[in-house]
């Protein structure tokens, strides 16, 4: 892998991971065409998702501090409504973590399969990313001002569906959420919040699984600058698109990610079958 096609793989990875139009789809699409695989792309890949959480928490640490200091403080534990608001908001997370952490134990073979079986799939599921987006533009449920742990779980359930390559996990998040009438900027805050721990605990399971097979050949084909460079490129993006994609969410304007990933989902189609 070169530099180039890291830094490429790297902006990218960090547009795409906030940007409703799939990360993982983008990446299975560019590795087709640059014919990366093996070891060494997974471990690009491991590289480049350590890096957009990165990116997550430096752009959200306010809301990070405020989740940690809620925890904290001093309140009634008897019962979901006696608690403060930080701390129901982290309960929030935790249980929209249950379907992803379900998919992730049971059918984790199954997902990867899934990824290996070229673009056809993501083309297909980049469809359905557009169907949700439009879907949850045109719909006008009243909005929500506090998440509750149903809608939690329901995000939940469209974040663990969202494995599949091509289908957006933010965009599959914050659809969810909005058609459920939760309001727009706190959805966006849950839908990059929420994703830290599950992406974290798949890093650190591919990495142990690279390290089975030894970094030697996990770092086969790719420099040490290249790894680098596609982090670095990660960060910067994600950074850029985490704080611009908030804005996005709150001015409503999903449709044009809808139009982009319909575009991309048929090209993606048409590539698979000729």
């Amino acid at each position: 892998m070169s530099w180039l096609e890291a830094l490429i793989l790297g902006i990218v990875q960090g547009l795409t991971e906030f940007l409703p139009v799939s990360s993982s789809g983008h990446l299975t699409i560019l590795s087709h065409f640059f014919g990366l695989e093996g070891e060494s792309n997974l471990t690009m890949i491991v590289a480049l998702h350590v890096a957009t959480v990165l990116s997550t928490l430096v752009i959200l640490w306010k809301e990070i501090v405020w989740i940690f200091k809620d925890i904290f403080s001093k309140q009634s534990w008897n019962s979901y409504s006696g608690l403060n608001e930080g701390t129901r908001f982290a309960i929030n997370i935790l249980i929209s973590m249950i379907p992803v952490g379900i998919v992730g134990f049971f059918f984790k073979d199954q997902v990867e399969e899934i990824f290996g079986s070229g673009l056809l799939i993501v083309g297909i599921m980049l469809l359905v990313t557009a169907a949700l987006l439009a879907f949850s533009y045109y719909a006008k449920p009243r909005q929500r001002e506090e998440i509750s742990p149903l809608h939690a779980f329901i995000i939940g359930i469209g974040q663990a569906v969202a494995v599949l390559p091509g289908l957006s996990r933010s965009g599959t998040t914050i659809a969810t959420g909005l058609l459920l009438g939760n309001k727009k900027e706190r959805m966006a805050q849950f839908s990059f919040l929420m994703v830290i721990p599950p992406v974290l605990g798949e890093a650190l399971l591919d990495t142990m699984d690279i390290a089975k097979e030894g970094f030697s050949i996990a770092m086969d084909g790719i420099s040490a600058g290249s790894l680098i460079i596609g982090f670095l490129a990660a960060f910067i993006t994600g950074c850029l698109a985490c704080k611009w994609m908030i804005n996005i969410v709150k001015k409503g304007k999903l449709i044009w990610f809808a139009v982009y990933c319909l575009i991309i989902g048929i090209l993606a189609i048409i590539s698979s079958l000729c």
